[in-house]
């Protein structure tokens, strides 16, 4: 089949797992309804696309980041590079293609694209790895400037009384890109302007789906002052397959630990008595976390499967925890402890597994609904504390469990709110109505797979308008 003739989409995922994986995920979903795309990919975020998956989905590999300012902000520095190295590839790439772009798809932190795509002459659309409610936290946090009108008070509360349900966060649950830097330096600007070209883009495809957050979704539409908002998710693969050996052992990496050694331990348990730890790709528990956890989870007696990473450079000058000696033998008729990459589909669409201990990141967040789990919520930073919210306040799918380093129960409280997340409770109730809301968002006829429709045929009427 001829590309020339096709909707051709540029998909440009943030080179970080937690955002390029859905975005991938998307990719496929769109290939499957005829689309033509190219994945835009460093060295980091090829190894997440399926080898030879199909003709119509396709690569360009551009150079791997690389950081020329030690001491800058580690997001802001990567967004600069992709902007000054990148950008003029793409841009002679896309024109020089045989079948030139109808339009670009990009990550939010990836905004500076609203200029490229200017300068192809196509739409832009945001891709929103987060949920609709902290995209829109996001949008008043750097449009309406909120502020701390008592500097030293960490607690001062922050208002948000635009946004549905007027949430309120003390100081130091705001986003560091905003309070830790002043006002007016380069850096800080440079950030308010990119994010703030989200709200021009053409359209918005978020990775969630209507039955969780309409009203949030809505609010965009109001926000950005068009329809042009689609909620397609979750774009991952559906639950469960009984045993949790349903295909998707390596979605998003390889894990560290052997998948069949794995499922044996949890075919052991009965239903719903395991807990899943796990938190995520890029946070590396401090000492007093790690502590508190590790007693926490020897003092509940429960079963429990606990996934930790180790530091990298991004670590080096903190307190990194570690596991406490012996740990691992004490444990090890209760707990199964992996060091590396977990196959976290697998286990959490396991029978045996009842309830997730999560740093509240939104792919994180969308598994655990969908696998109509109870979550302990644990958020450490970005948009968690906003998707935490959601889950305890709004949903009541979830326990709060401990808030970053600031608000960490004693270790006896924890191991209490662990047993009780495998108790019958109404969060337990909830979990299983919004995963059956979740799954019916997915199959044929449901809300995200018309949205999902209404998209494709959007984008394919932007091939016609351009031919």
């Amino acid at each position: 089949m001829s590309t020339t003739t096709q909707t051709h989409l540029l998909a440009y995922p943030f080179p970080s797992s937690g955002h390029a994986i859905p975005l991938i995920d998307l990719t496929k979903t769109l290939v499957s309804r005829g689309l033509y795309v190219t994945v835009l990919v460093t060295p980091t975020t090829l190894p997440l696309l399926p080898p030879d998956y199909s003709p119509l989905l396709q690569t360009l590999l551009l150079p791997a980041v690389k950081f020329t300012h030690p001491t800058q902000n580690r997001l802001i520095a990567v967004v600069k590079f992709m902007t000054h190295h990148h950008y003029p590839i793409i841009l002679d790439w896309a024109r020089a293609h045989s079948s030139p772009p109808t339009a670009i798809i990009s990550d939010f932190f990836m905004a500076w694209t609203h200029h490229l795509a200017r300068d192809l002459h196509v739409p832009r659309l945001v891709f929103s790895p987060s949920g609709a409610f902290a995209l829109s936290i996001s949008f008043s946090l750097w449009r309406d400037l909120q502020q701390n009108d008592n500097p030293e008070d960490e607690n001062y509360v922050v208002s948000f009384p635009n946004v549905p349900n007027s949430p309120l966060y003390p100081w130091w649950q705001i986003s560091p890109l905003f309070r830790e830097n002043k006002r007016g330096e380069p850096e800080w600007e440079y950030h308010r302007e990119n994010m703030l070209l989200n709200l021009e883009a053409w359209g918005v495809v978020f990775n969630t789906f209507i039955g969780l957050e309409r009203v949030y979704l809505d609010h965009v539409r109001k926000e950005i002052g068009h329809e042009r908002v689609w909620a397609v998710g979750p774009v991952l693969p559906l639950p469960r397959g009984g045993s949790g050996s349903i295909g998707f052992e390596d979605r998003g990496g390889s894990s560290t630990v052997d998948c069949h050694e794995l499922i044996t331990w949890l075919d052991s348990h009965a239903d719903a008595s395991v807990v899943y730890v796990c938190f995520g790709s890029r946070t590396v528990l401090t000492s007093a976390q790690m502590e508190v956890l590790t007693r926490a989870l020897e003092l509940s007696g429960v079963h429990f499967v606990l996934s930790l990473r180790g530091p990298d450079e991004r670590h080096v000058a903190r307190d990194n925890g570690k596991l406490p000696d012996g740990f691992v033998d004490r444990v090890r008729d209760e707990g199964f402890v992996i060091q590396g990459w977990a196959p976290q589909l697998v286990i959490l669409n396991h029978r045996a597994v009842g309830s997730f201990l999560t740093h509240c990141g939104w792919n994180s967040v969308l598994e655990g609904l969908v696998s109509g789990v109870v979550m302990l919520t644990w958020p450490m930073g970005a948009d968690q504390y906003t998707n935490a919210k959601l889950l305890v306040d709004q949903l009541g799918v979830a326990i709060r469990a401990a808030e970053g380093e600031e608000n960490i129960p004693e270790a006896s409280e924890l191991a209490l709110r662990i047993k009780k997340s495998l108790e019958k409770t109404n969060e337990r109730l909830r979990a299983e109505e919004i995963r059956g809301a979740a799954v019916n968002a997915l199959r044929k006829n449901g809300s995200s797979q018309k949205q999902l429709d209404t998209l494709v045929d959007k984008l394919n009427e932007l091939k016609t308008v351009h031919k």
